[in-house]
């Protein structure tokens, strides 16, 4: 099947796609079609012959690669099995599956998410006497996170870190376990010490493409300037307006170091929109603008006009609740808005409270985006602990989690036993069980026996899972069985329901196993992969909620990337965007810098562009902070948008006979208990 590039489409995505050799730098505009046209790039390479191993392809999340492998298979359909789409860090544990050998590490290791790290900081700073009462091990790990990839210098840390951070890496090598980082600094530690791998890679990929350039970080540019070969086919996209995860690394001036580093690249900038009106983007627009440190861009769109932008002056929070939620009604009833299409839109988590409680009261259906992930549940993470000391016997975070889990008599004293000898040994907690096993005295008899059954359940289904016809889900199943950990729920929840609830989370794991299993493109199924996977999943790949008939309440952050015909923003006040840090001036030899108000007004640009049709902004006089009411002033950011884009919402408005009587047999409906038909 031929690509027809220039009738779908425009001139400008069609020059992206079609500029396969040297250095490019697709500059794409919210709306703008970026995913179309980095999926028709691949499509294209692909029909001009080029090998689908040759082309790796790397984004941020595992939703968007998903989508973005998806998107090729519709347009050439044919199996692509070879072809490498995925996130930054799952590439990077792919390169250290291939050679965790040159580093030290054996190829089982155990992936560490930030739950685990935190854990692992907890353990490393209780074996250096740290007093635990003052002990932070949340900012802790984000500090070891910071000097680990480079953004903070270990000599303007606090001083008690250096000696923290040391034992910290001593300690993942021990257990055989790499964190989040190490997934992007160990590829590059690799790839800048053995120039024959460097080589081998820039050999094997052809053609590189980076989506969302500019969250990259300067390591993952680093480790894609290694990648690059000597013809630099290397395409990157991305928009300066949108980058907003300066906190967690991310450098939109990775834009300019690209331009510096490719000298006569190609530029090709997308700026016609296809999401939004006319009139929201001229308010997009003259906002950026007072961004100074920017590449040139307006967003125009060929749609009509649209509504202007109404920005509502409310008492306090629960009034500027009570307008969102009554003017979802009348979105729901004059123009048959569906609660789906509506996003609410806030700075942060905690904002929500007084819009939850409307929404609540009101009976109107809503999800909240960020909450517990299927994967971070306690059940499933129980399970995942036996997997993951099965690949992994070093993995003593994932011990301490199931030796008593269920419970099996292993008392405090044999675990501090345990511990002393892999102490004094230099080992791991697992190697340090077998050794007390085996010597006679080591362990008092009952719990020497609970130990060996144990240790002999890990070993024997390690066997199992990495026989050569093992089915993994099945064994799963078997392994469930064999620590009965059914008769484990219903003791720790009394209510029936709960336990049936939480042992139906575990069944979904196992299904979750099979159906990686039965995946045509999983062309080697195994336990270490699957791990893997899971360990890469984000958060915005695992929820289990159904948007389908629920307003979307979330933060701006979490709305990047999405659409909706109708959005609200909230608390658009000072102190909250921009955020009140992002003024502060840092503190001489701080390791903590301030916010940017540029970057927070990129946050209210990313919030405004989400809008396809309707954009209401609101903001309060006085609002509930720290307990004590507060007085508050609208945003600066409002003073920058074009007056003749804005409009304020009538005093009163009044519904017509027809509607009234929609309203009431909607609520008459709802009283009763059944669903409204005909309604949101």
């Amino acid at each position: 099947m031929k690509l027809d590039i220039d009738s779908l489409l425009n001139e400008r995505q069609a020059e992206a796609v079609r500029s396969t050799e040297g250095p490019l730098l697709i500059l794409a505009g919210a709306g703008s079609g970026k995913t179309r046209v980095v999926t028709w790039r691949i499509a294209f390479l692909l029909e001009k012959g080029v090998s689908q191993s040759e082309i790796l392809a790397v984004t941020f999340t595992n939703k968007a690669a998903r989508e973005m492998a998806q998107r090729v298979k519709e347009l050439v359909p044919r199996r692509l099995s070879r072809l490498s789409v995925s996130t930054f860090h799952a590439f990077g544990a792919k390169v250290l599956r291939e050679h965790a050998g040159l580093l030290g590490w054996r190829p089982n290791f155990t992936i560490y998410d930030a739950q685990d790290q935190v854990q692992l900081v907890k353990r490393t700073a209780r074996e250096l006497g740290v007093k635990t009462e003052s002990f932070d091990a949340k900012k802790t790990a984000s500090l070891v996170s910071s000097v680990k990839t480079g953004r903070l210098a270990l000599r303007k840390a606090p001083r008690e870190l250096t000696a923290l951070y040391k034992e910290y890496q001593a300690n993942r090598k021990l257990y055989n376990a790499v964190d989040f980082d190490d997934l992007i600094m160990l590829p590059i530690e690799l790839l800048k010490t053995r120039p024959e791998v460097r080589q081998a890679y820039q050999e094997r990929f052809r053609y590189l493409l980076v989506d969302e350039f500019q969250d990259t970080s300067e390591a993952q540019y680093d480790l894609m300037r290694l990648l690059s070969g000597p013809a630099g086919n290397v395409c990157v996209v991305g928009d300066d307006d949108q980058s907003i995860y300066s906190w967690r690394g991310a450098d939109y001036a990775n834009i300019l170091r690209f331009e510096r580093d490719f000298p006569g690249l190609r530029e090709v900038t997308l700026d016609q929109n296809y999401r939004s009106t006319p009139t929201i983007l001229r308010a997009a627009n003259g906002l950026i603008a007072h961004n100074a440190d920017r590449k040139g861009k307006r967003l125009w769109s060929g749609l009509g006009d649209g509504e202007r932008i109404e920005v509502v002056a409310a008492g306090d929070e629960h009034e500027e609740a009570a307008f969102i939620v009554s003017t979802v009604r009348m979105l729901g009833i004059r123009e048959s808005v569906r609660y789906h299409d509506v996003a609410v839109l806030v700075r942060a988590n905690h904002l929500t409270r007084a819009i939850e409680e409307e929404f609540l009261k009101e009976r109107i259906p809503y999800r909240v985006s960020g909450g517990m992930s299927f994967f971070e549940r306690q059940e499933v993470r129980d399970l995942l602990a036996y997997l993951r000391l099965t690949a992994n016997h070093d993995d003593d975070v994932s011990l301490l989690r199931i030796i008593n889990t269920p419970r099996r008599g292993i008392g405090r004293k044999a675990l501090e036993r345990a511990v002393e000898t892999a102490g004094r040994r230099g080992c791991s907690l697992f190697s340090a069980f077998t050794a007390l096993v085996a010597a006679d005295g080591g362990l008092e008899e009952r719990a020497r026996e609970a130990v060996g059954e144990f240790l002999d359940l890990v070993a024997e289904y390690r066997q199992r899972f990495l026989g050569r016809k093992a089915k993994l889900s099945q064994t799963l199943r078997d392994l469930i069985d064999a620590i009965d950990y059914w008769p484990h729920l219903v003791s720790e929840y009394k209510d029936q329901e709960t336990a049936r609830w939480k042992l139906g989370n575990v069944e979904a794991l196992a299904g979750s196993l099979a159906d990686y299993e039965s995946d045509p493109d999983t062309v080697d199924p195994s336990l270490f992969d699957w791990l893997a996977r899971v360990a890469l999943s984000s958060r915005d790949d695992l929820s289990e909620d159904d948007p389908s008939g629920k307003v979307n309440l979330m933060t701006i952050h979490a709305a990047k990337g999405l659409e909706f015909p109708v959005v609200f923003v909230a608390a658009v006040e000072k102190d909250i965007i921009p955020h009140s840090r992002s003024l502060a001036e840092p503190e001489p030899d701080s390791y903590e810098s301030p916010g940017s108000v540029e970057e927070e007004r990129r946050l209210f640009y990313v919030a405004i562009t989400r809008a396809k049709r309707r954009l209401y902004l609101s903001h309060c006089a006085s609002r509930r902070r720290m307990g004590k009411e507060t007085e508050c002033e609208p945003s600066p950011f409002l003073d920058e948008l074009p007056g003749e884009c804005l409009a304020s919402p009538a005093a009163e408005e009044y519904l017509s006979d027809k509607e009234a009587e929609r309203m009431f047999a909607e609520a008459r409906q709802r009283m009763m208990g059944k669903k409204p038909t005909g309604t949101p």
